[in-house]
């Protein structure tokens, strides 16, 4: 997978929002790319001077990579509701990093703490799902909430739950990233 051309496609996808006019040539990219043509989930995480300025993806699979990058990034870029939508003024100021995710897995465990031997800090995303209430982290985050039970709480008041979210053992899906920025 070609690291630059997906960075240049996602910035290209905001720039277009941006501008209002066609960057990005399918057409072209599909003959020189096929391989973006598959099926592919990605996460796009946009930083300004090293803070999260928006941050949207796909768990699964479920249209092409290119199309999954391209919605993304302008998601990322202008409707992550944590943050007024991107200006052209910040974009130059914008790192844009992008994590391309293998297919989610079910992680059996029986208690928090055989779940805690099973989960590989830095490796593993994690999704956390209970009753109707999901949420995820990437393995990047394990940099910020290096600890256990620090990251799960998070994990869980992210989803909307208590911070004690493993007492209720809810289903637990993990996932790999590759991941590369600007």
């Amino acid at each position: 997978m070609n690291h630059k051309l997906l960075l240049k496609i996602a910035r290209d996808a905001i720039t277009e929002e941006l501008s209002g006019k066609n960057i990005i040539d399918k057409v072209s990219l599909l003959k020189e790319n096929p391989d973006i043509f598959e099926k592919g989930a990605a996460f796009v995480t946009l930083n300004k001077n090293r803070d999260l300025r928006g941050c949207i993806g796909s768990l699964v699979a479920h249209r092409s990579l290119l199309d999954d990058l391209i919605a993304n990034a302008k998601a990322a870029a202008f409707d992550d509701v944590r943050f007024l939508p991107l200006t052209k003024e910040e974009l130059e100021d914008i790192e844009i990093e992008i994590s391309i995710l293998s297919e989610p897995k079910i992680l059996k465990y029986s208690s928090i703490e055989d779940l805690k031997e099973k989960i590989t800090p830095l490796k593993d995303g994690v999704i956390l799902r209970h009753e109707n209430r999901q949420a995820t982290f990437l393995p990047q985050v394990w940099e910020q909430l290096n600890e256990f039970e620090i990251f799960f709480s998070h994990l869980g008041q992210k989803a909307g739950l208590a911070a004690d979210v493993l007492k209720l053992h809810p289903e637990i899906f993990t996932y790999r990233v590759e991941s590369f920025s600007e």
